[in-house]
């Protein structure tokens, strides 16, 4: 994937919110395998806390960091499957005000090349909120990895061409 190298670097400030209700700080791999991924690509881990699976919980921790002026992006892992308490993509859609389809559609395409028809299970998705983008995925570090490592890695660095999600960040709020 191209990078321009005679762009500047901006880095993001983005939280992370693990998504269980089992899991603990100190039990969450795929949170922690997504923070030093973030930290590696030269942005701020600018929140992190963990949510018990309900949509209340959830819009909770998206209210208080979409109105903070600090954060530009959520990253969920967790509550994306098909069971009766995966309700991270029910959450979303009651705060998104534009959806990005193509984020679940590329992430299920490459997650196929992984596990197979397994990826069916997935509901990853992400979407724009009052001007902060919110991306969904999986629990799994598998997951994490992959929706990091082959998409947003490359979308949230301002340097990736022809085009990516952080030079599209001022305008977010245009009407």
């Amino acid at each position: 994937m191209p990078i321009d190298e005679s762009r500047t670097f901006l880095p993001v400030n983005i939280a992370v919110l693990t998504v269980s209700d089992t899991r603990t700080r100190a039990e969450d791999r795929s949170g922690d395998t997504l923070a030093a991924r973030i930290t590696d690509a030269g942005h701020v881990v600018a929140a992190r806390e963990i949510s018990v699976d309900s949509v209340e919980a959830i819009l909770a921790h998206m209210h208080r960091w979409i109105d903070d002026p600090w954060i530009d992006v959520i990253i969920t892992t967790g509550g994306t499957g098909v069971t009766g308490r995966d309700v991270t993509p029910e959450a979303i859609e009651k705060i998104q005000d534009k959806p990005i389809p193509g984020f679940g559609e590329l992430f299920r395409w490459l997650s196929f090349q992984t596990i197979g028809t397994s990826t069916i299970q997935s509901r990853a998705c992400a979407c724009v909120a009052r001007g902060t983008y919110i991306f969904a995925l999986p629990g799994s570090t598998g997951a994490v990895k992959d929706g990091w490592d082959q998409i947003l890695v490359h979308q949230l660095d301002s340097r990736f061409m022809p085009c990516n999600f952080v030079e599209l960040m001022p305008r977010l709020m245009e009407r």
